[in-house]
């Protein structure tokens, strides 16, 4: 676990990660313009620090072309579909960038370690998975997989600060006070997802995330440059010159409009 004097001071964080907003807009202007798909997959420890890391990323990113796919439990209809079938629905379209908070790899580690699956279910996934990321790649999807690693200690530290803070205590769920007793589980789970899945045409990369600003840096940094991008932002918009109101356009009296009380500050 990094100490809290070797952890990135925010004043070098935040200069480093301008600099990355601006190369992460190129590169999305270059995916539009040349119809690329990005899918960004997120796995890694509860409190790894997955969620900010994404934020990070969609922060300076146009909306449009760039969405969060975060699915909860699935329904009862859901569980009776092929089970990859409710992410290919999020799936890009040309010139999109998706980013999976948690994915299919859900069966993998905490449906498999918590019970939530059969043997049989767990086992057909190990098998389909690469095949099926195979496909997709094929497809001409382009696909990067995370890992966020999170020391025990690190971890613990960051539940109990959620535990206390009545304002983070939704990110704790009961699902993951269990994680705790089943650190070693979690971590064969893992070790045998690896084994199975870090495949040639979407392999597996680990962040090291006990410092999260250095796990964000390190994060967008390889992302770009796993694409080849260029830049392709368009030239400055010249913007036109505002016209006088014409005719006898006379605007409203503010006493006529509610506006938002003003904070006392």
């Amino acid at each position: 676990m990094a100490r809290k004097d070797d952890k990135l001071k925010r004043s070098v964080y935040e200069d480093k990660l301008a600099a990355l907003h601006f190369e992460l807009v190129k590169m999305q202007y270059w995916i539009k313009e040349t119809g690329q798909k990005l899918v960004l997959v997120f796995e890694g420890r509860d409190a790894a620090g997955k969620g900010g890391a994404i934020k990070c990323i969609t922060e300076p990113l146009n909306p449009r072309g760039c969405r969060v796919v975060a699915l909860g439990t699935p329904s009862d209809r859901e569980k009776t579909q092929w089970y990859f079938q409710r992410y290919v629905a999020h799936l890009p379209a040309a010139g999109e960038i998706v980013l999976f908070d948690r994915s299919w790899y859900n069966r993998a580690g905490v449906e498999h370690v918590m019970g939530y699956c059969s043997d049989e279910e767990y086992t057909e996934f190990m098998r389909a998975c690469p095949e099926f990321e195979r496909m997709l790649v094929r497809s001409g999807i382009t696909l990067l997989k995370y890992w966020f690693s999170v020391s025990d200690e690190e971890q613990e530290r960051r539940f109990e600060e959620r535990a206390g803070n009545p304002a983070r205590r939704w990110k704790l769920s009961s699902t993951d006070l269990e994680s705790m007793a089943k650190w070693v589980d979690y971590s064969k789970a893992k070790d045998e997802m690896f084994r199975q899945t870090d495949i040639k045409q979407a392999p597996w990369w680990t962040v090291e995330a006990d410092d999260k600003r250095r796990a964000r840096l390190n994060c967008i940094a390889h992302l770009l440059g796993s694409v080849p991008y260029h830049d392709a932002t368009p030239p400055p918009l010249e913007l036109p010159t505002r016209r006088p109101p014409q005719g006898k356009y006379i605007r409203p009296p503010k006493v006529e409009q509610n506006f938002v009380p003003e904070l006392e500050i």
